[in-house]
This record gives structure tokens, C-alpha cells and sequence, in this order.
């Protein structure tokens, strides 16, 4: 199950993009985004969230 983000409650810190092994998460619209194609659905991003941001679709 591949993960995605909250955008009302991501902060965009960018902690969760330098985690991501498959290089799924990016920047779009002053948030963080992940590519469902590309999220190998590991929950290392998920983890490192701060304010629990990222959640499984």
C-alpha cells in the first residue's frame, strides 16, 4: 500500500523527501508529494514525519 501526503497538515520541512529510498517524494505547491508509483510503500518517510503528516492511502 503505497503512502501519501496530508497537504493541511504537512509543514513541508522536507525531512520525509531525504528518507525516501525510490526517490518518490517532491516538492509541489509549497508541499510534499509522493509519486504513487514510485512509493515502494517502506514507511521510512512515515516515520520521520513530524507532525504525522504522511499516512497509507
Amino acid at each position: 500500500m503505497a503512502y501519501k501526503v496530508n497537504s493541511d497538515s504537512c509543514i513541508n520541512c522536507g525531512a520525509c523527501e531525504g528518507e525516501c529510498p525510490s526517490e518518490a517524494i517532491s516538492e509541489v505547491n509549497d508541499k510534499r508529494a509522493i509519486a504513487s508509483e514510485k512509493c515502494v510503500s517502506c514507511g521510512s518517510c512515515a516515520s520521520v514525519c513530524p507532525v504525522g503528516a504522511i499516512v497509507e492511502e
